[in-house]
């Protein structure tokens, strides 16, 4: 049996101008460096969300406009796509690979993941920053209610679930969907004067300053999750894995090495294992000035998840 389920959709590749500063190529490069690698994935390809399912979080009008390609310019703009049929049935995807992985990890898997994903700036009415659909947002509601009506008899309580996001931007749409929810807590570590510049309010942020290295990254992690423990304990986590924080990334503005980034991954697993807690993983950013540098450090969180879901099944009868 495979150790990790993990959910693609890199096949649906998003038409982008020459020139274009997101780098589409990685998704399909790390998949090609899983199926090389690391025999213990099992790889399947994601569904979409339906238009149901992406109104637990976002707006209909949003939902439609996005469908329909009716976004204004300047939305557009804020999202940083072109609008295009292939654009809206990767969101879907993306938004879909997340929820199939929730499913996964809830499902006795212990750890499943989205080969993309993170998709943490978009609000419940607008995209912003190559993010189109939240995908953690959507997917974190739908396994809540899914959790409702599977106990609605039992008396037990709902699923309080965790958003980590160690992208290096912070989850500022996350942080609006879920401002005013218990059920769900979003913690974020990120740059403080990185995108984006208007920031949200999080659960729990810890903002981090330019250059910030292996030391000071992990010791503020371990604070956080720290913290994280006192004050929630949840049945489900949703792990934001950003390759940003890097010191290759174009975009990150931090100083952290492919060793600082297994132990800050190796963290969080061991946070959910020895709580017992399923775990939903996804890729979020990752601007490598060497795509090759972003595929790296993501093989290596794989890698990491990969012992973590061996722990999972290995502990079962």
């Amino acid at each position: 049996m495979c150790a990790v389920k993990a959910f693609y959709a890199d096949h649906f590749v998003l038409p982008l101008p020459t020139g274009h500063r997101f780098p589409m190529g990685k998704y399909a490069a790390l998949r090609e460096l899983i199926t090389t690698e690391l025999p213990d994935v099992e790889l399947l390809q994601a569904l979409p969300a339906s238009d149901g399912e992406l109104a637990l979080v976002h707006t209909p009008g949003y939902v439609a406009a996005v469908t329909e390609g009716h976004l204004s310019a300047a939305a557009q703009r804020e999202i940083g796509f072109p609008w295009s049929p292939a654009m809206v049935e990767r969101a879907r995807r993306s938004v879909g690979a997340t929820v199939q992985a929730a499913r996964a990890a809830l499902d006795g898997g212990g750890v499943a993941a989205n080969l993309a994903g993170g998709t943490h700036h978009a609000y419940a009415d607008k995209g912003s920053g190559f993010c189109v659909f939240n995908d953690a947002a959507v997917a974190a509601r739908l396994l809540q209610a899914e959790w409702g009506r599977q106990h609605a008899r039992s008396g037990r309580p709902g699923l309080q679930v965790a958003v980590i996001d160690l992208d290096v931007h912070q989850g500022n749409g996350t942080a609006s969907i879920f401002r005013h929810d218990p059920s769900v807590f979003t913690l974020s570590l990120h740059g403080e004067k990185n995108f984006p510049f208007r920031k949200e309010d999080s659960d729990l942020d810890v903002p981090l300053p330019d250059g910030c290295g292996d030391d000071e990254y992990l010791h503020a992690l371990d604070r956080a999750l720290d913290e994280l423990d006192r004050r929630v304990q949840p049945g489900l986590v949703f792990y934001l894995a950003g390759a940003d924080p890097h010191e290759g990334d174009r975009l990150g503005r931090m100083k952290l090495s492919y060793d600082g980034l297994e132990a800050r991954d190796r963290r969080v697993f061991d946070w959910a294992w020895q709580r017992r807690v399923p775990l939903a993983m996804s890729m979020a950013g990752g601007y490598g000035r060497d795509i090759a540098t972003t595929v790296q450090v993501q093989r290596n969180t794989w890698q990491v998840a990969v012992h973590y879901a061996r722990r999972w099944h290995n502990r079962r009868p």
